[in-house]
């Protein structure tokens, strides 16, 4: 059994990030959690706020390095990709605006020092939303997104010692194009899940992509996989978190009804279990954080870690740890607020 608790404002010492969605929180090794960018009251971000694990510490580093526009640090974004690469934060794409924005920026997270970069070789177009991957902790893998006119379904590798691109040549079938997915790495294979696509259905299929790894010899090919079990809904702009031998999926945005459509926001917890490669609902033991989608969810020690969102009218900035029955936060017995009144949120009136 598992249990959604509430953080104390005594869980942390520092100030929390702000309320926002369409942000990134990426684990730099497991000392610390870096949240970037993200969107609030229809304001774009660009600041950076930084979860010190031993420590239990908020804080704001002061960072330095800038860009082509003399700016430290990168412009502010959301929905766009994070990935890390030992003590760097490597950041591409996302939205500003309505513009797509396709630099790509690396973040020194032993001296906070942002450096823009340039690359070379099949360069990605400029896109949002797009999901992204480490492949043996030198590349980065990355699948699909919106530019703007059309649902992307290109699949690009960076070697982030050479800093090439390259765009990988697929046979065979491919997923249908998409954005708001998710894409994880486990052991040699990509999985992919869900998104919207082209002309706007939002999808539940699943996807394994392999031929990342050089040494395998494999010719890149994708596989649709149809497993047993309670499957999730289809949605876009959930979360999917490694932790042990599962996956957990948590919470995203879906639609409802046949003649008239409608917007519907998740906050269940669906398991990928790699051993028995099925999905199961993941046992829940009291009420869990109200519906959301374009949260983070970060694995920290035996605890998720949950911030952030939006629900198609709120901007949400709660934490939430979800904890198994055996840890001493699950003692505690707090309510869930209510799913329409969050605290620590703000209005914002964009959405994918």
């Amino acid at each position: 059994m598992h249990y959604w608790v509430r953080a104390f404002a005594s869980d942390f010492s520092g100030t929390p990030p702000q309320p926002r969605s369409g942000h990134t929180a990426v684990p730099i090794g497991k000392s610390k959690i870096v949240v970037f960018g993200g969107l609030l009251d229809k304001k774009f971000l660009s600041d950076i706020t930084v979860y010190d694990i031993e420590n239990k510490l908020w804080f704001q580093p002061e960072c330095t390095g800038n860009g082509s526009d003399g700016q430290v640090g990168p412009n502010p974004r959301a929905f766009h990709v994070a990935v890390a690469i030992d003590c760097h934060m490597f950041i591409f794409g996302g939205r500003s605006g309505n513009r797509r924005l396709g630099d790509f920026w690396v973040l020194d997270t032993d001296i906070w020092q942002w450096s823009e970069l340039t690359s070379f070789g099949d360069l990605p177009s400029s896109r949002d939303f797009s999901a992204a991957s480490a492949i043996e902790n030198r590349k980065i893998v990355m699948y699909g997104g919106w530019d703007g006119k059309k649902w992307l379904s290109d699949v690009y590798i960076l070697d982030t010692i050479s800093l090439e691109w390259m765009e990988l040549s697929v046979t065979g079938s491919l997923p249908p194009p998409r954005c708001g997915h998710t894409a994880t790495m486990v052991e040699k294979r990509l999985l992919v899940f869900g998104g919207r696509g082209g002309g706007g259905p939002i999808m539940s299929d699943l996807w394994a992509l392999k031929g990342l790894i050089e040494e395998e010899n494999e010719t890149p090919g994708w596989t649709q996989l149809k497993l047993p079990g309670q499957s999730p809904s289809p949605r876009c702009g959930h979360t999917v978190t490694s932790g042990g031998h599962y996956l957990l999926l948590f919470g995203g945005h879906g639609t409802g009804g046949w003649l008239s459509r409608y917007d519907i926001y998740y906050n269940d917890c669906i398991v990928l279990d790699r051993l028995s490669a099925q999905w199961k609902r993941l046992p829940i033991g009291n009420d869990p954080p109200a519906t959301r989608a374009y949260h983070s969810l970060t694995h920290i020690g035996s605890r998720y870690l949950l911030f952030g969102s939006f629900d198609g009218k709120l901007t949400y900035g709660d934490i939430w740890w979800l904890v198994s029955e055996g840890d001493p936060i699950a003692k505690r017995f707090i309510e869930s607020p209510p799913k329409n009144i969050p605290d620590n949120k703000g209005m914002a009136a964009e959405s994918i």
